[in-house]
């Protein structure tokens, strides 16, 4: 099945497309991050910088009314444009003598806007382009992309950045964009259906109804019961990545930040690996099962100190994660109306978000007092708390298998032209 997705000219097309963008988002995060750490000296500015670059996700159901409009090539295509030229600013400014933190703190959520319209375009486009019985494989390929990528280039550009520094590797990154770019811009992708045109007055006003009903259908469905272990996570998880820098540079370096980024792509990575094996599970019971132990392994990860054995425990905390994202996104892709997608997906991806970035500000300000090993394992009960809200909730605990599910399980809108949920 894989062969013959990967035979798709569109699905290959936007499956390498997705390779390179995250190889370009990897690069760039990792050492910006690094480069935060260098020009600041501490937590603070790390968290600042986490909070500033997550806090443009909050806004993502904005853009969902706009990716289900606009042409998905083109949203693409500039969006990788612009990326490669705000990144290939920070080695102008190191040029011309006029970098420091203020400027990384300024293109970052600059760059992460943008970043913002790729996904739930691609999210959008996928079921248009391949059969929905092979949504979770396409899907899967989609996260092996994404993950597989994150856990080399996170790895290689925390190897690199003590050998040829973080300049150098902006102007690669912003050479990676631009091939992206190249690459989306071949797509065919199947027209959308074409709509009246309108005045401006009639556009946004068509606008905030497409918005408003995005809004509608997550929080009359069971997805907003969802929501509310991700918000806790999500902080946890902002605060983690603001620390890991704090974290590991203390006692170790610029490498092992690189191998603890790579650790947790690795998890994601696997996760999305034993996707396809795990939708036999009743999703509810599988969820509780995995995030308990996910969160037992980052614990013991924390007690373990940055080493080997450390990252691995690290990493296997991400594996839930991994796995649960794919099952349930493509349950829901096989659930909606293809004209929901960008919307819906877009306020599930925004309110799920919406703790991170307040979660890497705190995360960073309190690592300053009380340690970045306390945040690091603090943010572990978060996983763990996942596992003990969806044992509590029933609706969550008796939820069936993904090929079992419907969409009265979620009350969610069937797969057909009405978009009344009761």
């Amino acid at each position: 099945m894989k062969e013959h997705l990967l035979r798709n000219r569109n699905f290959s097309f936007m499956f390498t497309g997705r390779i390179l963008s995250n190889m370009g988002d990897s690069i760039y995060y990792v050492a910006a991050m690094w480069l935060v750490y260098e020009l600041g000296g501490s937590a603070f500015y790390t968290g600042l910088a986490g909070f500033l670059t997550m806090l443009p996700t909050v806004l993502q159901f904005l853009i969902g009314p706009l990716v289900d409009r606009f042409s998905t090539k083109k949203l693409l295509t500039y969006v990788q444009l612009l990326q490669g030229c705000l990144i290939l600013m920070i080695p102008v400014a190191h040029f011309i003598g006029y970098l420091n933190v203020a400027v990384i703190l300024t293109i970052m959520p600059v760059v992460s806007m943008m970043n913002q319209f790729t996904y739930p375009a691609q999210t959008a486009a996928l079921p248009r382009i391949i059969k929905k019985e092979q949504l979770v494989k396409g899907n899967a390929l989609f996260t092996f992309a994404y993950q597989g990528v994150d856990m080399v280039f996170n790895a290689l550009t925390g190897i690199l950045l003590p050998l040829i520094g973080a300049i150098t590797l902006f102007m690669m990154d912003s050479a990676v964009f631009l091939a992206a770019a190249l690459l989306y811009s071949a797509l065919r992708l199947p027209e959308k259906k074409s709509t009246p045109k309108r005045t401006l007055k009639e556009s946004t006003l068509q606008y905030k109804k497409e918005l408003a009903e995005g809004v509608m259908i997550v929080f009359r469905s069971y997805l907003a019961i969802f929501l509310v272990a991700s918000i806790v996570a999500n902080g946890a998880i902002g605060a983690t990545y603001a620390i890991l820098p704090v974290y590991t540079g203390e006692s170790a370096g610029a490498s092992w930040y690189g191998w603890y980024l790579g650790a947790i792509s690795l998890g994601l990575l696997s996760g999305a690996a034993l996707a396809p094996i795990l939708t036999r599970f009743p999703l509810g019971l599988l969820t509780i099962a995995l995030f308990f132990l996910g969160g037992g392994s980052w614990i013991f990860s924390g007690f373990s100190g940055v080493s080997i054995m450390g990252a691995v425990l690290f990493g296997l905390a991400w594996l839930p994660i991994g796995a649960t994202n794919i099952i349930t996104g493509a349950a829901i892709q096989s659930i909606l109306p293809s004209h929901l997608m960008g919307r819906v997906f877009s306020v599930v991806a925004s309110m799920s978000a919406m703790a991170m970035p307040l979660g890497s500000l705190l995360g960073g300000s309190m690592a300053d007092r009380w340690g970045s090993a306390t945040i690091f394992i603090v943010a572990a009960g978060a996983i763990v708390f996942i596992s003990i809200f969806w044992l509590s909730v029933s609706k969550l605990r008796r939820l069936p298998s993904t090929h079992e599910l419907s969409a009265e399980d979620l009350h969610l809108p069937e797969n057909s032209h009405s978009t009344n949920i009761g």
